[in-house]
Parts: C-alpha cells; sequence; structure tokens
C-alpha cells in the first residue's frame, strides 16, 4: 500500500503573508496551466474540522519566476474551474454555487 504524501505550496501574498496549501490537482489548457489548491489551517488538528474552498489559481512565468496569479476573465475561470470540478468530483463533494 504506498504511503499518501500531499504536494504542500506556500505562496507569499502582496502584503508578505505567507499560506501553504495542499495542490490538488493541474491542468493544461489552450489558455494556460492552472493548479487546484486546497488551503491548509494553520493549527494541522483542525485539518478534518473545518470546510475549505479550492483555490484555482493561474500559472504564469516571468524571466524565469513562476506566479500563481488569481484569474481575472470570468468565463476563463468557469472553464477552468469545470475541468477540476470533473476530474476531483470522486475525491471532493462540490457544492453547488447558492449566489442569488
Amino acid at each position: 500500500m504506498e504511503e499518501y504524501t500531499p504536494d504542500i505550496v506556500s505562496i507569499v501574498d502582496e502584503e508578505g503573508k505567507e499560506h501553504v496549501f495542499e495542490e490538488l490537482d493541474r491542468v493544461e489548457t489552450d489558455k494556460g496551466r492552472y493548479v487546484a489548491l486546497l488551503p491548509l489551517p494553520e493549527n494541522p488538528d483542525k485539518i478534518t474540522e473545518e470546510e475549505s474552498e479550492l483555490i484555482i489559481l493561474k500559472v504564469e512565468e516571468d524571466d524565469g519566476e513562476i506566479y500563481l496569479c488569481p484569474i481575472e476573465d470570468d468565463n476563463e475561470f468557469e472553464e477552468v474551474g469545470t475541468i477540476f470540478e470533473e476530474r476531483l468530483s470522486e475525491l471532493y463533494d462540490f457544492e453547488g454555487n447558492d449566489e442569488e
């Protein structure tokens, strides 16, 4: 039996605060490369207690540096989000968007 070892990603935001995520999946489309991340709580004991929202970011490269950036285009985000939802639906229960 294989031991599960998650891919952990650390991101520093514009204010210099570090955020830690588990990388769940990666996809590449004709529009770019993307990652699906799950925020990890600061206290590991609360991993199963807290609900987390899937974070989808675009992978961009500038002068050899890799950056994870928000997807600004709504249609692009919807398209990529659907791809990740289909790929990850067996592992995670996705709730519908209840915006009214």
